[in-house]
């Protein structure tokens, strides 16, 4: 059973650290957006594709799109935080209930 308990461990550090990563990839696109970004540059256009699928579809779901304040990049960062405090440490605590 060990080895189903490594590969649970790993797994949960591996989804840790994407999610870490997504996270801060939405604060820079939420960053760039202050500013009058250059739509041409690689670094831009790739915040864009990056986040724009998930910031999209937040979007259709919230009530204030008419506003001109965007709190889609709030609402992604603490889904991630949830997930991140809630998912993986529950798959954390599955493993020792594995041992």
């Amino acid at each position: 059973m060990f080895i189903v308990e490594n590969f649970i461990i790993a797994l949960v550090k591996l989804v840790d650290m994407g999610l870490s990563l997504y996270m801060w990839i939405i604060v820079a696109r939420a960053l760039i957006s202050w500013v009058n970004p250059d739509p041409y540059n690689p670094i831009v256009q790739f915040l864009y594709r990056a986040t724009e699928p998930a910031m999209a579809a937040v979007r259709r779901w919230l009530p204030l799109r008419g506003l001109g304040i965007d709190l889609s990049p709030l609402i992604i960062i603490a889904a991630i935080m949830f997930l991140q405090s809630f998912l993986l440490k529950s798959l954390l605590d599955l493993t020792t209930y594995l041992r």
